[in-house]
């Protein structure tokens, strides 16, 4: 029920899925070079373009940076704590 979510005007999706699931996605785009951002656009734009409905955005918003995420779950728990203690100013 798409039309029940909430949507604002930022340019963020906000997605929650099975965390499993998300480690997965995370180690297959990782693997295939790409960001999740990445991906996301790619398909996106495939997407609408399927449908006519134009392109999501222009070549430039396509590349992203190359971002070295942490795969395993160990390593991912560790970026939490250190956001906390951040966010508490330590």
């Amino acid at each position: 029920m798409l039309y029940y979510m909430a949507r604002g005007d930022s340019g963020r999706i906000v997605l929650e899925i099975d965390p499993a699931e998300k480690q997965a996605l995370y180690e297959a785009v990782t693997r295939d070079g790409m960001t999740l951002k990445d991906w996301f656009l790619r398909r996106a734009t495939e997407y609408l373009r399927e449908r006519g409905a134009g392109q999501l955005s222009g070549p430039a918003m396509l590349a992203e940076s190359p971002v070295p995420y942490r795969t395993s779950a160990a390593a991912a728990g560790g970026g939490r704590d250190r956001a906390k203690a951040k966010r508490r100013g330590r």
